[in-house]
C-alpha cells in the first residue's frame, strides 16, 4: 500500500489528516459515504468504527477496499473483541500475571486486524484509589503505578506482536472529582501539580516511552487546574506539552468530542478546531464528517490552526500510518495460547472471608439466592436479549439462576430489582426466612451519563435489615468492587468480573469447586 508523501499534500488534505471521522452505519447516522469521499481525495487521517455497531464488518470491508493508503482505522478494545472478551482491564490486572496481559494484547490485536482495524485505544492507564464514575475502576488495571506500568508494557508488546498500534488513555489520568462527575456529563477536575502527575498518573506513560512502546495517547476531558485553568487536557497546549517534554513523539488523539466536559463550554464544533490548534494531532469528532472537516477548515482560515501546527500534526499522523504499514504481524494464536487465554476469565476471581470461614458454601445446603437486576425480571419468562443494559451480554440472570440450581439443588433463587417496591421488599424479607442463609448476587455495569457508581439505597436498606440478624452469608459481586464499601459486614465476599465467561467460574468458587486466585487491585474498605 502506497504511503502519502507530506510534500505532496495540499492544505486541504493536511486538514483532513487531522480528523478522525466516526462511522456508525452504511446509510444511517454517521454514514460511510462522506468518509469514503474524503479518503478518495486523500484528505482523511483516521476513522473510528466502534466495535459494537451493527454493520461493523461491512463498514470495515468497505473502508479497507477503498483505502489505497494506510489510513488509521481505530476502535476501543478495552473489553477485548469476540471471541476474546475480558471483564475490562481490571480483569487483567486482577490476575497479577503480565504474561496474560501480553496474551490479551496479542489475541485482541490479531482479531482486530482480521476485522480490519490497525489501531486500538488500549491500554487504559487511569489510576485512582477510590470509587470513580463511568466504569473507571473496572476499566483500569488498578491503582499501583508500578503494577499498572508492568501490565501495560506487557499488553502493548502483545498488541505490537499482533500487528496494531497502541493508544494509551485517558491522559493525563483520573481527576479528583471523578467520583461524582462523569466527563460525559460535565467537566472533571484534576488538581494535581505537574510534579504529581509525572510521579503518579503519568508514570505508566513514562515507562512505555522508555521502552519505545507508546504509539499514541488519547487525551481526556480533564481540567488540570494547576497547569491550565482554562482548557481541559483534550484542548490544552499546556497539558499536552507535559508529556512531549518527557520525550513522547507519538500522536495525540482526543477522546470523543461529544462530551459535556468540552461541549458545554466550547461547543461541539468549536472543540474540534481547538483540539488540533492546542496540541492534538487528530480530533475524534462525534459529529457528521462533513461538518467536522469544515470545522477544521474554518479553524485554519481563522488563524486558530497555524501552518506550523498543521504541519506538525500531519507529520505525526503520516508517521503513524507508516508504522501501521510496516508493523510485523503474527497471524494467529497457538493452540496453547488459546487455552491459556481462558485464564483471563478464571484467574481474576478474588475472594475475602472472615477468619475460619470456608470459601465455598455447602452444595447440599438450603440457600436463598437473590439475584440483583436493573428492572423487573421474571425468571420464568425472561428474554435475556431485552433486559436493560444487560443486553451487553455478560450478565444474564436466567443463566445465573439455572447454574445456581445446578450447583445448589436444594436452594431457591429469586430476583430483586435494584429499585425494589414495598411489595418486593416485603417478599424477599419474608421469603428468605427458613433458609440456612441468604446469598446476594450483585453487579454494577456503569455506562456513560449514569454518574456515580453505587448500589441503590433501597438495596442497601434490605441488606442492612437482613444483617441485623446476620442472615446474609455471602455477596457474589460482578463489576466495580468499590460499590461494596456501603454494604454491611458480610463474612464472605467473592468478586467476579464483567465478563460472561467469568460468571459461571465465579459461581463455581462459591460452590467450592474452584480456587479464587485473583488479587484485589484497589484498597477497598470492606466493612
Amino acid at each position: 500500500m502506497k504511503e502519502l508523501r507530506f510534500e505532496e499534500l495540499t492544505v486541504e488534505q493536511k486538514l483532513g489528516m487531522t480528523l478522525t471521522a466516526l462511522v456508525q452505519s452504511i446509510n444511517g447516522p454517521f454514514p460511510i459515504a462522506p468518509v469514503l469521499d474524503l479518503m478518495a481525495k486523500h484528505a482523511l487521517g483516521a476513522v473510528f468504527v466502534q466495535n459494537g455497531v451493527r454493520e461493523r464488518d461491512e463498514i470495515l470491508r468497505r473502508i479497507r477496499e477503498a483505502a489505497d493508503y494506510p489510513i488509521l482505522i481505530m476502535t476501543d478494545a478495552e473489553c477485548g473483541i469476540d471471541p476474546y472478551p475480558v471483564g475490562h482491564h481490571n480483569a487483567i490486572g486482577r490476575t497479577g500475571d503480565a504474561d496474560l496481559a501480553y496474551l490479551f494484547g496479542k489475541a485482541v490485536a490479531i482479531r482486530a486486524r482480521q476485522l480490519g482495524y490497525n489501531v486500538l485505544t488500549n491500554p487504559v492507564l487511569d489510576m485512582c484509589d477510590k470509587n470513580v464514575t463511568c466504569g473507571g475502576n473496572n476499566r483500569a488495571f488498578g491503582h499501583d503505578k508500578h503494577e499498572v506500568a508492568r501490565m501495560a508494557i506487557a499488553e502493548v508488546r502483545g498488541m505490537h506482536d499482533g500487528g496494531v498500534l497502541a493508544v494509551a488513555k485517558h491522559y493525563p489520568g483520573t481527576p479528583d472529582n471523578a467520583a461524582e462527575i462523569d466527563a460525559h456529563m460535565a467537566e472533571n477536575v484534576n488538581y494535581a501539580t505537574e510534579e504529581r502527575l509525572l510521579d503518579y498518573n503519568l508514570y505508566p506513560y513514562l515507562r512505555l516511552i522508555e521502552e519505545n512502546l507508546l504509539d499514541g495517547v488519547m487525551t481526556g476531558h480533564y481540567l488540570c487546574t494547576s497547569i491550565d485553568n482554562e482548557y481541559p487536557a483534550s484542548l490544552s497546549h499546556k497539558v499536552t506539552q507535559v508529556l512531549r517534554r518527557q520525550g513522547f513523539d507519538g500522536f495525540y488523539v482526543t477522546d470523543g468530542l461529544n462530551m459535556m466536559g468540552v461541549v458545554a463550554k466550547f461547543g461541539a464544533m468549536g472543540s474540534i478546531g481547538l483540539s488540533v490548534a492546542h496540541g492534538n494531532d487528530t480530533a475524534l469528532a462525534f459529529q457528521p464528517t462533513e461538518m467536522a472537516y469544515e470545522a477544521l477548515c474554518e479553524a485554519y482560515r481563522s488563524g486558530m490552526i497555524t501552518d506550523a501546527r498543521l504541519d506538525e500534526a500531519t507529520g505525526r499522523i503520516l508517521e503513524a500510518q507508516h508504522k501501521v504499514n510496516i508493523t510485523p504481524k503474527f497471524n494467529s494464536l497457538t493452540e496453547q495460547e488459546k487455552i491459556d487465554y481462558k485464564r483471563l476469565s478464571t484467574d481474576c476471581i478474588y475472594a475475602k472471608t472472615d477468619a475460619g470461614v470456608p470459601l465455598g458454601i455447602s452444595r447440599e445446603g438450603k440457600h436463598y439466592f437473590a439475584i440483583l437486576t436493573d428492572g423487573d425480571v421474571n425468571l420464568d419468562t425472561i428474554d435475556e436479549k431485552a433486559v436493560g443494559p444487560m443486553t451487553s451480554g455478560w450478565y444474564r440472570p436466567k443463566e445465573i439462576a439455572d447454574r445456581l440450581l445446578e450447583l445448589f439443588p436444594n436452594s431457591t433463587v429469586s430476583t430483586i430489582n435494584q429499585f425494589p417496591s414495598v411489595a418486593e421488599n416485603v417478599g424477599i424479607l419474608n421469603n428468605s426466612l427458613g433458609f440456612d442463609d441468604v446469598v446476594f448476587i450483585t453487579f454494577f455495569k456503569s455506562d456513560c451519563y449514569i454518574g456515580q457508581e453505587c448500589l441503590t439505597s433501597r438495596i442497601l436498606a434490605v441488606m442492612r435489615g437482613m444483617q441485623v440478624t446476620d442472615r446474609i452469608s455471602t455477596i457474589v459481586h460482578f463489576g466495580n468492587p468499590y460499590v461494596l464499601e456501603d454494604v454491611p459486614h458480610v463474612q464472605r465476599i467473592i468478586l467476579g468480573t464483567a465478563d460472561r465467561n467469568n460468571v459461571p467460574y465465579t459461581l463455581e468458587v462459591l460452590a467450592g469447586l474452584r480456587e479464587a486466585r485473583g488479587v484485589l487491585t484497589y484498597d477497598v474498605k470492606f466493612k
